[in-house]
């Protein structure tokens, strides 16, 4: 969708080592698979001669498809804040243009290996879900990225495996505790005595356990595990460290973040969040 990061993924697959082309013509794409290298293509309704079934018929077999998609009213917001027109709207509404898109373009959002929904992804967000699955020099398993996040801002769409932790002593009913996040020691300290927190954690990694071979074994490369509570500063902070120290004895290749306080940190900077990069 026009407005969800396809400048942003690009660049950062140009990071990981991918040579970058955008709105290259249709009918030069066959010719890239004898390019020598690892490429990453950007089409969207600008390219031309798009139409979806000539994109589908066009596309070597040996190639994965992202979709970066967002919700229809922040695509609106994300146009109507930069000024920039949408290219399907001419002089109609931006959310018209939006709407015939999303029409345009669902055959290309059924086919896709990977549908990336940047909604509520950070810059940093996106360029580690894309690392995680297209990195050209990761080691062979599974890759666990672990992240913490607050239900009042919703569900990450990205992530494989969802647990609350809302029935853990809150933290931030202690004044004292209130203004730190589950970095601090003297918040985990608190979260760990609570008489429930050992036996769901244990229960945990002994579900988890036996799942990770199996989601390496069915080719599954890049493994989100979501952990939330209420506000995503406290108790889902903790547990989500605690989880990644564990998956790191276990030998697993792990990386942890913190949705909704990466948010707060990013949010007077515009030069880093992603609707300033879409």
């Amino acid at each position: 969708m026009s407005g969800a990061g396809r400048s942003t993924a690009l660049k950062a697959l140009e990071d990981l080592g991918y040579e970058a082309v955008d709105n290259l013509p249709l009918s030069l794409l066959p010719s890239l698979s004898d390019a020598g290298g690892p490429v990453a293509v950007g089409i969207d309704v600008r390219t031309r001669g798009f139409a979806p079934n000539e994109v589908l018929a066009t596309l070597p077999t040996n190639v994965s498809v992202v979709f970066l998609d967002a919700d229809d009213e922040l695509l609106r917001r994300r146009y109507t804040e930069t000024r920039r027109p949408h290219p399907l709207a001419f002089d109609r509404p931006v959310i018209d243009g939006i709407r015939l898109e999303r029409q345009l373009v669902s055959a290309l959002r059924d086919r896709a290996s990977l549908v990336i929904d940047t909604s509520t992804l950070s810059v940093a967000e996106l360029r580690r879900i894309l690392a995680g699955h297209f990195a050209l020099d990761a080691p062979a398993g599974i890759a666990v990225f672990v992240r913490s996040f607050a239900y009042r801002r919703g569900l990450p769409p990205d992530a494989d495996l969802v647990f609350d932790v809302r029935f853990l002593e809150n933290p931030h009913y202690d004044p004292a505790l209130r203004p730190l996040t589950g970095l601090d020691p003297a918040v985990g300290a608190r979260i760990a005595a609570d008489p429930g927190f050992e036996d769901f954690f244990e229960r945990l990694t002994g579900l988890l356990r036996p799942l990770l071979p199996r989601y390496a074994n069915e080719g599954k490369t890049y493994l989100t595990i979501a952990v939330g509570c209420t506000g995503g500063r406290h108790r889902s902070v903790y547990v989500a460290e605690r989880l990644a120290e564990w998956l790191r004895r276990e030998g697993q290749r792990v990386s942890v973040g913190h949705r909704d306080l990466e948010l707060s940190a990013e949010s007077g900077s515009s030069a880093s969040t992603l609707k300033d990069k879409a």
